[in-house]
């Protein structure tokens, strides 16, 4: 069976996918020539020129419609109807109704087949909101896109993975969306994800909620209640999974390979350690050099990996923007694909 292609949807294209969209083809170019790597690129035609013209890219990326019978394995397809230039680092309605745009023709490929899996660049969610969708970011976005309830997102960086029983909600909502069918379908779909990524046996921690797990209920009973039942019956079913283990030692033993993967209770317990780790900073001027890191959403019906930053309105346009993580998305997709294949 041929590759299919993956989709590469450009975000707010105000931001800086545009550049690292274009930088990510130009480093790749061999493996799409020989067509071991296929991509379609979905956004502003219009942008993508841009940033093409001021990096100096001399790429072939022919403009195709979504009922072709086939693309070449460097192509494009419009995401919707070009209208004022949407400038580069500035904010509009225009750009979030592209990265919306993108998505759904994205989304709509997948599900069809068409493609195996999409590549989210980064989106704007005060421009997402301004266009008239109203998310707080992608994850949720796709959950309503493809029907699904009860998504995951999970970073990951090296050896450095982390799912999330919560994201994008207050901290004082945290505990109460700690539940054993919550934290059971996190586990179950890391322990998938895991698999896909072609380790056999995964091993995972689950994070405490609460400081030293409790401390035997001084600190709250919610890791004592909720988390360590729900752990046991994962081990009664043949999962190896360990916890709770305390927030302050567990991504330790994540980063020295105790874990294969840890389950984080709550958006930053989950993304400061990746991040941290994800961002190399310049000393002498104490601004990030380069980042490294990969969002990907676990439980829907398709396949969606992202890079782990925003769209950086103050580089964009610059030529400055650093591609890694793009990239990494791309492989992490492939990965995914090829193991669900």
């Amino acid at each position: 069976m041929s590759k299919r292609h993956l989709a590469i949807t450009m975000g707010d294209p105000a931001g800086i996918g545009p550049e690292i969209i274009v930088k990510s083809c130009a480093r790749l170019r061999d493996r799409l020539a020989s067509g071991d790597l296929k991509l379609l690129i979905i956004g502003s035609r219009r942008a993508f020129d841009q940033a093409a013209r001021q990096l100096g890219a001399d790429l072939d990326v022919p403009t195709v419609a979504a009922d072709d019978a086939d693309w070449p394995s460097l192509s494009f397809l419009q995401a919707d109807t070009e209208s004022e230039r949407i400038a580069p680092g500035v904010l509009s309605a225009d750009g979030g109704r592209f990265a919306y745009k993108a998505v759904e023709q994205g989304v709509r490929l997948s599900l069809a087949k068409r493609v195996g899996g999409i590549v989210t660049a980064p989106l704007n969610k005060e421009a997402l909101n301004k266009a008239g969708y109203h998310y707080p970011g992608h994850t949720e976005m796709l959950a309503e896109l493809t029907g699904v309830r009860g998504s995951v997102m999970l970073l990951a960086h090296g050896n450095m993975r982390v799912s999330h029983v919560s994201t994008h909600v207050a901290l004082a909502d945290v505990p109460a969306r700690l539940t054993p069918q919550r934290l059971r379908l996190v586990i179950d779909l890391t322990h998938k994800a895991l698999l896909g990524l072609g380790i056999a046996r995964p091993k995972i921690a689950v994070a405490a909620l609460n400081p030293h797990a409790g401390e035997g209920g001084l600190f709250g009973r919610q890791d004592i209640d909720v988390s360590q039942p729900t752990i046991a019956h994962a081990v009664a079913d043949g999962l190896d999974v360990a916890g709770p283990v305390p927030g302050d030692t567990v991504f330790v033993k994540l980063r020295a390979g105790q874990y294969d993967a840890v389950v984080a209770m709550y958006h930053d317990q989950g993304h400061i350690p990746v991040k941290l780790l994800g961002f190399e900073v310049d000393p002498k001027t104490g601004k990030w050099q380069e980042l490294s890191g990969v969002n990907i959403t676990l439980g829907l019906p398709i396949i969606r990996t992202s890079v782990d930053h925003g769209t950086a309105f103050d580089i964009a346009g610059k030529g400055i923007a650093n591609e890694r993580s793009m990239i990494e998305a791309i492989e992490y997709a492939e990965r995914l694909s090829d193991g669900a294949a």
